[in-house]
């Protein structure tokens, strides 16, 4: 039998919160009400060949999305074909991210030409356009992910990573900051680990894109603050409570 690893989780437990609830959410959605285009983005995977529900995130997304009506759209982020990012921002050459070069040549794909993204160009399967496009297209956009070990996932991240060419251009390349007039936001959900230590640094590269950060579309919700609590109990108590707190209400 393997040996337990014995960490001290007593300097991060400051940093988890269960404080988010109902009416977090009711502020969020009251918020981008007031506003005419919202964009959701959920980012969180599940196998579908099982008799699972999709990930929390995205079942808040869409309740998000129900209650906004017309003005929003939801795109879930794991049905489209994102590449990885190239990692052009650090090159023998300098950052090469987000350069004119960079521009996708494709009227219908990039109508602004604000999209400058070399793995668009380079692979035609790419579907990164289709976040880009209704992204500048709103004054709102919110970011719905899930925590894994004490991160954003990996599909946030990818979709993170290929939209650095925003920040790139009103700070390396000393251009027009082109999301200046959106509001963005991140609400993350998660078992029992770093939530609200993870809003804290997406937040501030939300800010670092360029994006206004309201702090009524940016929040964490999370289930317990042990984070040695792994048992099944807690992971199926988990879900109810989220129901309960969330959707469940008349």
């Amino acid at each position: 039998m393997r040996n337990r690893v014995e960490i001290d989780f007593s300097p991060l437990n400051k940093f988890n919160s269960l404080a988010s609830n109902e009416k977090t959410l009711t502020d969020t959605i009251n918020y981008l009400s007031t506003k005419n285009k919202v964009l959701l983005l959920s980012t969180s995977n599940r196998w579908e060949g099982g008799k699972y529900e999709a990930a929390k995130s995205t079942q808040l997304a869409t309740f998000v999305n129900t209650q906004l009506g017309d003005k929003a759209t939801h795109l879930d982020i794991s049905k489209l074909n994102i590449e990885i990012c190239q990692g052009n921002v650090s090159t023998n050459l300098g950052n090469r991210c987000g350069i004119k070069d960079a521009t996708l040549q494709d009227k219908e794909k990039n109508p602004t030409g604000f999209h400058r993204c070399w793995a668009s160009i380079e692979d035609d399967d790419d579907e990164l356009w289709k976040v880009s496009q209704p992204l500048f297209q709103s004054d709102a956009v919110v970011f719905f992910t899930s925590i894994r070990w004490g991160q954003t996932n990996s599909l946030y991240q990818k979709l993170i990573e290929r939209l650095c060419w925003i920040e790139n251009r009103h700070t390396t390349l000393g251009e027009d900051n082109i999301v200046k007039g959106i509001d963005a936001g991140i609400i993350a959900l998660g078992q029992n680990w770093n939530g609200e230590q993870v809003i804290s640094t997406q937040t501030k590269v939300l800010g670092f894109y360029g994006f206004q950060v309201p702090k009524e579309i940016s929040w964490n919700w999370q289930y317990t603050t042990n984070a040695l609590d792994e048992s099944q109990e807690s992971y199926k108590n988990a879900n109810v409570e989220f129901k309960d707190t969330f959707l469940n209400k008349s």
